[in-house]
């Protein structure tokens, strides 16, 4: 489906966004600043279709920690780059400094890197195919990263469904958004080692996941063997790959979901009356997984932003000031 704008569905989420946020934040101060994000964007992806899922991840992951404040971008061993669900995982940190390189020469120290974050997943998503929305902005940076809080807060491959719509839940997010922004696998990729366990001795049993369909275990267990390489990469969803589109979805209904995280969302025995309903809506519906996740973005994007005379607009996004 071609990408559309979602306005009167931003128009309903305004009264709750615009507290805060707002989306001629930069019209006087750096008025080119999506077109800026978007070329920068545009130019990485043409040169691999990769990063948008590894941009619009970095998103994500910055903003169930401390909040959308750009913290994931701090350099330093105690940082969240080394948390356990992002350590050799989370990149694309050299497209946000291409972008801020671009934006500090034409507006400087004007853009934040949180900003950079929402504003670059956007362009990420339109890139691959997927719906557009309006980014809200104003966020200022984070001065502290949070190890701690990436290992506790983010949803882990392993988790249950239910420990996963906790996590959301604490966020402020339903379970409207955990299926939606799951949807964004539609064009991720995940290592053998976050879905390996499925394979071989699923929870001690000695035997794979049987929620794994029948021709897709073999797949994988080529892909990954028992004491293969960890960091091998699967797409997602192997059907198209590099499409944002509902295939994810229908991949679910069919035992095809890579991660456990994800079949969970069709599989678990409480996803019946919570998130199995929405999985099979979206299954059939590219129309309302589109506006859903828009809406879900959105709503993510304003995860506990730091506005007003908090934190700072840092020079270097790797770098407190």
């Amino acid at each position: 489906m071609k990408m559309f704008v979602l306005a009167f569905l931003i128009l309903s989420l305004s009264a709750l966004v615009k507290a805060q946020l707002s989306t001629t934040f930069y019209l006087s101060t750096c008025p080119n600043v999506s077109k800026i994000v978007r070329r920068e964007v545009l130019k990485a992806f043409q040169n691999e279709t990769r990063i948008a899922a590894s941009l619009l991840r970095l998103h994500f992951h910055d903003c169930f920690v401390n909040g959308c404040d750009g913290s994931i971008l701090l350099d330093g061993s105690s940082g969240e780059k080394f948390a356990f669900p992002n350590i050799n995982s989370v990149r694309g940190f050299e497209v946000v400094d291409a972008i801020k390189n671009a934006l500090e020469s034409v507006c400087s120290g004007v853009v934040s890197c949180a900003d950079i974050l929402a504003i670059a997943a956007r362009h990420s998503v339109e890139f691959s195919g997927g719906p557009l929305w309006r980014v809200f902005l104003g966020r200022r940076d984070g001065t502290v990263a949070n190890q701690t809080g990436a290992n506790n807060n983010l949803p882990s491959p392993f988790e249950t469904l239910d420990q996963i719509i906790a996590k959301f839940d604490v966020q402020g997010l339903n379970v409207t958004d955990v299926v939606s922004l799951s949807g964004a696998h539609t064009i991720g990729f995940a290592q053998c080692s976050t879905f390996s366990p499925r394979l071989y001795n699923f929870s001690g049993s000695g035997a794979p996941d049987p929620t794994i369909a029948s021709d897709l275990l073999p797949v994988l267990q080529n892909l990954c063997p028992q004491g293969g390489n960890a960091s091998v990469l699967s797409p997602l969803d192997p059907n198209t790959t590099s499409n944002f589109d509902n295939q994810y979805y229908n991949n679910l209904r069919n035992g095809k979901g890579i991660l456990g995280s994800d079949q969970v969302l069709f599989s678990a025995a409480s996803a019946a009356t919570t998130t199995k309903p929405i999985v099979e809506t979206y299954s059939t519906s590219t129309t309302a997984f589109f506006k859903n996740f828009a809406v879900s973005m959105i709503k993510m994007g304003n995860i506990s932003p730091l506005t007003g005379s908090a934190g700072q607009i840092r020079a270097n996004c790797r770098v407190v000031n």
